[in-house]
Parts: structure tokens; C-alpha cells; sequence
């Protein structure tokens, strides 16, 4: 069997085993798990090879045209090239683990069935993404995970929370694309095709007529879809989804889709200096106020949400100085160790009875009740903390590195501006990072007072996967040398410079964290928790004690600000700047004010207009039509001598008329 049908069946099976799945939910509900797990699974392994096949040397490019369209033709075309081809790797692997986890995550969700298809679907749509070598193909999946992602974030509908976010999702994603979507349209006018290697070598003949503005017309669909500043919004609010459904749209779904794309057409962006400026600026705001937001939070999945947004930063700052090779490497480092954060979240959340940190920090032994997720979930951190040798340390690194290296001008692919925000950002992310990595390690495990509600154990199917993504996020970043021929052949190895400083500013950042903690631990006195708030039923699934703490803890849900904990280090470390911090610096509230309030007024003035104007027009004909079939009616008599009465007296009135009428004419 040729790579090219492997590649085909890659995204294929996920998508039959969603289509099995939706037929087969309610009839066979015996076949639902078997359909959700072996298409996905069956789907890594040929991912991985394909991967080995291509084995990181020359793209493979195959095409068949689906329909003539006129001047542009849209292909049905496949583009592997060592990009591609690990990106699918990670895609399929993580999306096994999610559902695999899931089985026991969610065994006893009546809605399980259509959970499993869509995430079924959605991993498919984010394969298409990643090996489709036309745009409108790739735009086909890019739009199905937008649809996917506002069912799967609205799993639990019976809360608010749920409802409003899915819808929150939908429309800044959707917001985003508008742009995006023209961008596209005027990249195939320029470049003559919708083809990805047509377009590149319009970029390497210089035909692009209009670089700059395509590329920011596309930067604003990336930034709605990977979660980047302005429109980041809707990434903290999904996590009122389920943890998985969490999980699998952080690490290799969705937020992944947009730097994957830009690294694919970094030709493009390349080509305008100004873009590369603006990403540059976009992705340094994002990493820097994430991580302050992330360091206020005191849900422990809003914290990961505002982590991730973050290291989405670091993908897209490494991209604004021309390396795509390091933003690929980081996300999938950053993939391995965001996948194992949130599902190892979803066990302590279980084990808690709360989403809350500040609830957790006055619980003693929940790291005992629960040492699988304990242990992953502190290496997972150390990885995002970027400690070595741990995944993280070597593709944060490396991103810094691309960033000194533009800096200093040792690289024209970008502006030296553009250099210098991503390596001053970089860094202090670096330090903020580390910070509240810490801190949610201290206040999830390390909390003082009632004891931690004993609960069900946990699948061993759940435990088994936070091992085995326990993995790639210890051992990842020690094959950068074996895999660098994959990333463009330059290598991703730290120097000695970045290497040094970065760590050094990590670990600062963590012994602050640690050192405010201690010392806050003994002013204040750890006040024992209400039993109401974190009661974990020994029958109860994960998935209810989850949806449970989140309709039991909508002030903190919902107003994350609401929640004081003495403990918290991170309100002496953000100071004044914690209450801003930790309702994401007021952008929802500036969002309401400019955009949510005049749209509801106007559709408060359209219902207006619509009831009182022009209603009263069509109320207005239909009396009048009903006066005049009356009138009409009581003409109806029946009686033959006034009909005829009345049409000799129209006969007469009409001869007056004529008369006078022709009187009128003659004189003039």
C-alpha cells in the first residue's frame, strides 16, 4: 500500500467510525465504545507510518481535481512533509488517550454515544487539516472543528455555564474566519490556485500583489481559532466542557489548527515585514497577560486554559521571527504535557468534588488519594515550567533561541523588532509561567486542613493513560537531535546562553511562588472548607462529579475573582493587579460595552421598527381589506330592484363624468 493511501485513510476512519457511531449509538450501544476507540487508534498507527515513511526527507505532494470551478480549481491534494506528518502523529495519539480516558471518564453519560462521534469527527476534520495540500480543503476541516467544538463544549447544556460558552466559541471562531476566508479568496486571486505548493511558489517568484494584506486578513482567523489576543476570550470560558473535550482541543485539536497553518504558508507572512511585526506584537500580549491571568485564576482547568493561550504565544512568536521549525517543535512538546495537565485535572477534580484551588488548598492528603495523577501532573508542570530535561525545556528553548538569533541579526527571515518583543516577552512568560505552574502544584496538592473527601476509584484505563502521555513529556525533548532533519534540517538545540537564562528565570520564578506561599501559610490560618463544597460520591462518575462542581461553584465558574484564599501566593505576587488579572483584564467587559450592548440595542430597535412600523402597515391592510369586505357584504342584499337601482345610478354618475369630463377637454 503507497504513503498516499495511507495518508488517505487517516482521516477516513475517524470519520466513518463518527458516522457508525451516530448510526449505531441508540440500536447498538454495545458497538459505541469498540467505534470510538479502534478507528482513532487505527488512525495513529497510520499516522506514524506514514511518518516513517516520509521520514522527514522530500514532501510528498499527490492531487485529483474533484470539479472544474472556473480559474481557480479546488484539488482533493495531500501535502506530507515532515511538518505534516508529526503533527498527524501527535493528533492521533493524543485523540486515542482522549478516548480512551473517556470510556471511563464518561461511562455513565446517557450522551456518551454522540460525545464519542463528535470527537471522533472532530479528530478527523483536524487530520484533514493537517495533510490537505488545497486551502478550500483545508478550510472544509478548519470549519467542521468549529461545529465540533460547539457541541462538545456544550456537553453539559443543563448549565448555563456550558450553554453559554459553546455559543461564546462558536461566535469569536466564527468572527475570526470572516477574515480569514477572504484572505483566502484574495491569497488564490493572486496567486492563481488554491494549491499550497502553487501558493509557495507564487511567494518564491514574488507574485503576490497584495502580501500584507492577505496576511493579516488570514492572522485574524488564526487568532480566533488558536485562542491569540483579541480574540482569546472564548478559550477560558470552553472549559466548562468536558476535561477531555478540554484536553484534546488544547493539545492537538483546534487552538493547534491556526499555528499549524501559518507554519505551513510561513512563505506568505514572511513576505510582509509589517506582518511578521504584528504577529510579533500579538504573540508577545498574548504570552505576557495569559500568563498574569493564569497566575489570578482559581479554577484549576481556567488556570491550564490561560497556560495554554500562552504557550500558543510562544508558537506564534517563534513563527514572527521565521522559525517554523521551533513553533512545530513546541507544539508538540506542548501537545504531550497539555493533554496530561487536563486529564489529570479531570482526576483531581474528581477526587475534590470542586474545581476550585482555593477549596483544594485547604484539603490535606488529595495528592495520596490520588498519586497516578499526582506524580504525572507534577512532571507534566515541570515540563511546562520548561525545567530540564523535561519536553518543554528543549522547545521553549528553542523558540528562544530563534528569537535571539533575530535579534542580534543573525537572521533576515524577520525584523529585528520582531525578534527583540519575542525574547523580552519570552522570558518574562518564562519567569510568569513558572510562577503559577508552581502555584497550582502548592494549591491542588499541598493544601492544609479537612481532609480530602474520599471518592470512587479511578479506571485503570484513565490512570493508564496519564502514564503514557507521562512519556513523550519526560522523554520528547531528548530526541531533538534524532528528529531535527524534520524541521527544515536546522538544528533546535539551546545554546548555552538561552539555556542558562531561561532556567535561571525559571526557577526564580517557582522559588518566589514557593517562598510567598510558605510565608503566607504561616500569617494566615487555613480555615476549613464547608463540607457542601467538595463532597465526592463514592458511586459517582467523574464526568457528574465534574458537571456537579460546576453547577455547585458558578460564583467561582463564573466570577473567578469571587474566591479569597489566604494562601494564595499569587495575590501577593500580582499585588493590585490580581483583581484585574483575574477576570482576564476587563476584555469580556470591553467586548459587552462596544459590541454586545449596541448589537442588543439594535435588535431591540430592529424588534421595535419590525413591531410597531411594520406591523402596523400589514395590521393596517389586513383592516382595511376586512372594512371593505364588509362594506361589500352588506351591499349583498338580494334583492333584484336595488341592484338594479344601484346600476342605474352608476350608469347615470358615469355619463355625468363623461360629460363633464369632455366639457373640460373641449374648453381647454
Amino acid at each position: 500500500m503507497t504513503t498516499t493511501t495511507l495518508a488517505v485513510l487517516v482521516p477516513l476512519l475517524p470519520f466513518l467510525g463518527a458516522a457508525a457511531g451516530l448510526l449505531l449509538g441508540r440500536t447498538a450501544p454495545g458497538f459505541v465504545r469498540p467505534l470510538a476507540v479502534l478507528p482513532t487508534l487505527g488512525a495513529a498507527a497510520l499516522a506514524v507510518a506514514v511518518a516513517v515513511r516520509q521520514g522527514g526527507g522530500a514532501p510528498i505532494d499527490a492531487a485529483t481535481q474533484l470539479t472544474p470551478t472556473g480559474s481557480v480549481p479546488i484539488d482533493l491534494a495531500l501535502y506530507l512533509d515532515g511538518f505534516a506528518v508529526l503533527v498527524a502523529v501527535l493528533v492521533g495519539v493524543v485523540a486515542t488517550c482522549v478516548q480512551l480516558y473517556s470510556t471511563g471518564y464518561l461511562r455513565d453519560d446517557p450522551r456518551y454515544p454522540s460525545y464519542a462521534a463528535l470527537v471522533s469527527l472532530f479528530t478527523s476534520a483536524m487530520l484533514l487539516v493537517v495533510y490537505s495540500g488545497d486551502l478550500m480543503v483545508l478550510l472544509v476541516g478548519w470549519e467542521i472543528m468549529g461545529i465540533c467544538s460547539y457541541f462538545l463544549v456544550g456537553h453539559y447544556w443543563e448549565t448555563p455555564e456550558a450553554r453559554a460558552a459553546s455559543l461564546k466559541a462558536f461566535l469569536v471562531t466564527k468572527l475570526g474566519d470572516v477574515p480569514f476566508l477572504i484572505g483566502l479568496f484574495a491569497l488564490a486571486a493572486d496567486a492563481g490556485t488554491f494549491r499550497i505548493t502553487g501558493v509557495l511558489g507564487a511567494v518564491a517568484t514574488g507574485s503576490l500583489d497584495h502580501p500584507t494584506l492577505i496576511a493579516l486578513l488570514l492572522l485574524a482567523g488564526v487568532a480566533g481559532k488558536s485562542a491569540q489576543f483579541p480574540l482569546h476570550t472564548w478559550l477560558p470560558d470552553a472549559m466548562a466542557g468536558p476535561t477531555p473535550v478540554s484536553a484534546l482541543i488544547h493539545a492537538a485539536t483546534m487552538v493547534a489548527a491556526g499555528v499549524y497553518f501559518i507554519a505551513r504558508l510561513l512563505p506568505v507572512f514572511t513576505a510582509s515585514a509589517a506582518a511578521l511585526v504584528v504577529l510579533a506584537v500579538m504573540a508577545a500580549v498574548t504570552m505576557v497577560g495569559s500568563a498574569l491571568a493564569a497566575l489570578a485564576q482559581d479554577d484549576i482547568k481556567r488556570v491550564l486554559a490561560y497556560s495554554t493561550i500562552g504557550q500558543l504565544g510562544y508558537m506564534t512568536g517563534a513563527l514572527a521571527v521565521g522559525d517554523r521549525g521551533a513553533a512545530v517543535f513546541h507544539l508538540l512538546s506542548h501537545g504531550a504535557f497539555k493533554a496530561l495537565l487536563f486529564l489529570a485535572a479531570g482526576v483531581v477534580i474528581h477526587a475534590a468534588g470542586t474545581n476550585s484551588l482555593a477549596a483544594m488548598s485547604r484539603m490535606t492528603g488529595l495528592a495520596k488519594r490520588v498519586p497516578d495523577a499526582y506524580w504525572t501532573m507534577t512532571v507534566a508542570l515541570l515540563a511546562l515550567a520548561a525545567i530540564p530535561p523535561f519536553a518543554g525545556f528543549f522547545s521553549k528553548e528553542a523558540v528562544l533561541v530563534a528569537a535571539e538569533h533575530t535579534a542580534f541579526g543573525d537572521t533576515d527571515l524577520a525584523p529585528t523588532a520582531a525578534g527583540w518583543t519575542v525574547l523580552v516577552a519570552g522570558l518574562l512568560t518564562a519567569l510568569l509561567t513558572a510562577a503559577y505552574a508552581t502555584r497550582l502544584w502548592l494549591l491542588a496538592f499541598h493544601g492544609r486542613g479537612v481532609q480530602a473527601p474520599d471518592h470512587a476509584r479511578e479506571p485503570l484505563v484513565m490512570n493508564g493513560v496519564l502514564w503514557l502521555l507521562a512519556v513523550p513529556s519526560l522523554g520528547l525533548g531528548l530526541t531533538v537531535g534524532a528528529i531535527a532533519g524534520w524541521f527544515d534540517g536546522h538544528s533546535l538545540a539551546p545554546t548555552v546562553t538561552t539555556a542558562v537564562l531561561g532556567t535561571g528565570i525559571a526557577v526564580a520564578g517557582g522559588l518566589i511562588t514557593y517562598a510567598a506561599w510558605r510565608s503566607l501559610r504561616y500569617k494566615a490560618a487555613t480555615a476549613p472548607i464547608p463540607m457542601d463544597t467538595a463532597t465526592a460520591h463514592p458511586d459517582e462518575s467523574p464526568a457528574a462529579a465534574e458537571a456537579e462542581a460546576i453547577a455547585a461553584h458558578t460564583p467561582l465558574y463564573g466570577n473567578v475573582a469571587a474566591a479569597a484564599d489566604p494562601a494564595d501566593p499569587g495575590r501577593v505576587l500580582l499585588g493590585r493587579l490580581h483583581r484585574h488579572a483575574a477576570v482576564g483584564f476587563h476584555i469580556d467587559a470591553v467586548y459587552s460595552t462596544l459590541f454586545v450592548r449596541p448589537v442588543r440595542a439594535a435588535a431591540k430597535l430592529v424588534a421595535f421598527l419590525d413591531r410597531e412600523v411594520v406591523d402596523t402597515y400589514v395590521n393596517g391592510s389586513g383592516t382595511g381589506a376586512r372594512w371593505l369586505g364588509a362594506a361589500v357584504r352588506r351591499a349583498q342584499t338580494g334583492n333584484v330592484q336595488t341592484y338594479l337601482s344601484v346600476l342605474l345610478a352608476g350608469s347615470v354618475v358615469l355619463a355625468l363624468a363623461a360629460v363633464v369630463l369632455s366639457n373640460v377637454n373641449a374648453g381647454s
